[in-house]
């Protein structure tokens, strides 16, 4: 009887340190981000992001390692938008202000996809009248198209026959950060303080 006791008691030993292991363990197995992450992705957060090749403000072809070099909050959009994207880039804009007072380096980064109307002078006027650390980027045709592909947003350019067409697009805020790559997307109803408080918790886990 003692040593079924003795079993007893062991596995109830094994199955208590289990409980403790699972309870404090978080989720995402090695994602170090887990606790910080409040979207869900379809494929996970690997099938977002990757290496793009466009054109900055002075005309210079940039990847994706010369522009992501700090956290970046990513928006793709254009400079003819009426509504939306005005708003998301201030926004995004404020995110980083709020950032800087409490320590934090970040960079808001704007990519067009717009790029027959957005030439790089366009986009760094754009990009400087919003915020001066902005980095406004555009591209070729094909090279607008991979980067939208990379980070799975949409845009679709309506057709008006002038030269005042609207471009659907969606939406999304994407933060990137220089070794992990992307990691989290906002959606445009959240605060620059909502915003600036996620990204802070990413941060922290660096």
């Amino acid at each position: 009887m003692s040593r079924i006791a003795a079993f007893f008691a062991g596995t109830s030993l094994v199955a208590l340190i289990f409980g403790v292991w699972y309870a404090t363990t978080p989720r995402g197995g090695t994602d170090i981000f887990a606790d910080c992450r409040a979207s869900q992705i379809a494929g996970g957060s690997d099938t977002i992001g990757g290496a793009f090749t466009l054109i900055n403000s002075k005309g210079e072809t940039v990847t994706d390692a010369d522009v992501i070099t700090k956290p970046s909050l990513v928006y793709f959009g254009y400079t003819f938008c009426p509504d939306v994207c005005p708003l998301d880039n201030i926004r995004n804009a404020e995110v980083v202000d709020i950032l800087e007072e409490r320590g934090e380096d970040a960079t808001p980064v704007f990519i067009t996809v717009d790029p027959k109307r957005d030439t790089p002078e366009v986009m760094g006027a754009y990009a400087a009248s919003l915020h001066e650390r902005m980095i406004g980027l555009t591209g070729s045709a094909e090279q607008i198209k991979a980067a939208s592909a990379a980070y799975r947003t949409y845009y679709k350019a309506q057709d008006t026959g002038d030269d005042f067409y609207l471009v659907d697009h969606s939406t999304f805020t994407y933060l990137v950060l220089p070794e992990q790559g992307f990691v989290e997307y906002f959606r445009r109803d959240l605060s620059a303080d909502q915003v600036a408080d996620r990204v802070s918790c990413f941060v922290a886990k660096l």
